[in-house]
């Protein structure tokens, strides 16, 4: 789903997805548009910051309290904090106009993988400690408690509970959440680390994931 307010830009972009056979599907309600992103319930959102009645940012926020959904923020603000903000409210990337179709795609193909990929290759919970990790739901439980957690969070804990106790590379999660680290900036995997620690330290894992300087990361 293209959600763009700029019209030659919507069919540029729709030209440019049926060309290598995908569906595309444009917002066309802004005013209800989350709504609408809900009923539809795309595979993959391409998302605009500017866009009118809401803001993209405030919108990806909107969309993450009720769905999973994997969103590319697709904008013309080239800003640091943009970024980090879009990541840290769910957003699985982002790249900025002009862009080049052929990275655009690159991406699109790399999110759409990761997203059908099981995390848990059997199927299984997964535990940590007295918690349980949900891979179906991509729920953290504790007692009583759950918490939700983005893909990205997902992937991330998934790999770092699969290879508990042992140090895991920076280069290993990006190539595992983007599949091309090439593409990746790296100021994102750090703000979904944070972001999982603060979800883990709301259940009392506060050092659940310790930082490895110049190494990575081990969750012990």
């Amino acid at each position: 789903m293209i959600v763009e307010d700029e019209e030659l830009i919507c069919n540029e972009l729709s030209k440019l997805l049926e060309n290598n056979n995908y569906e595309a599907v444009i917002l066309k309600d802004f005013k209800n548009a989350l709504n609408e992103i809900l009923e539809v319930s795309p595979d993959l959102i391409l998302l605009d910051i500017n866009i009118p009645f809401i803001n993209g940012e405030a919108l990806l926020q909107n969309l993450r309290k009720e769905s999973n959904i994997p969103v590319i923020m697709v904008t013309s603000i080239n800003s640091e904090t943009d970024e980090a903000l879009s990541i840290s409210y769910g957003a699985d990337d982002y790249i900025t106009k002009p862009y080049n179709p052929n990275i655009l795609l690159l991406r699109i193909g790399a999110v759409l993988k990761r997203t059908k990929t099981n995390y848990n290759t059997n199927g299984n919970d997964l535990t940590y400690k007295e918690l349980k990790f949900d891979c179906q739901k991509g729920i953290i439980k504790k007692d009583d408690i759950e918490i939700e957690l983005t893909k990205n969070e997902m992937i991330i804990f998934s790999y770092l509970l699969n290879h508990q106790n042992k140090i895991v590379t920076r280069e290993e999660l990006m190539t595992t959440l983007w599949d091309n680290s090439e593409y990746v900036n790296e100021n994102a995997l750090t703000v979904n680390i944070s972001r999982l620690r603060n979800k883990l330290k709301e259940i009392g894992y506060e050092d659940a994931i310790d930082t490895r300087k110049g190494l990575g990361y081990i969750l012990s």
